[in-house]
């Protein structure tokens, strides 16, 4: 992976853990709002919206820059509606962004795999 790509996957994982407080804050908000007198969903959903359509412009962007299979991709993009899936992808994109620097550190020294 180049550095461009590596990049990719550092926004898309820096965005999806606070995309998935902001869906976890909304559905609280949302009981909230039908059991008391408190509603902050108007706010909290402009916030998730912002958050989700940014998570799905760098999901793009990672998907095409990363040439996952249509399986990876679709798993990515599934826990962007899965209230929690936003911690589970942004821990698997740590890994895949760290062997992402760690390949690419390697093809600068001209470390060639044998």
């Amino acid at each position: 992976m180049d550095l461009k790509t590596v990049t990719a996957l550092r926004r898309l994982r820096l965005v999806s853990a606070p995309e998935a407080v902001s869906f976890l804050l909304l559905l609280v908000c949302s009981v909230l709002k039908r059991t008391t007198d408190f509603n902050a969903v108007p706010v909290l959903g402009a916030v998730h919206g912002a958050l989700f359509v940014i998570y799905l412009l760098f999901w793009a962007d990672a998907w095409n820059r990363a040439k996952w299979p249509l399986k990876t991709a679709a798993w990515y993009f599934l826990m962007s509606v899965v209230p929690v899936g936003g911690f589970f992808a942004e821990r698997r994109l740590r890994r895949s962004e760290g062997d992402a620097v760690i390949a690419a550190r390697a093809r600068k020294e001209g470390v060639v795999n044998a």
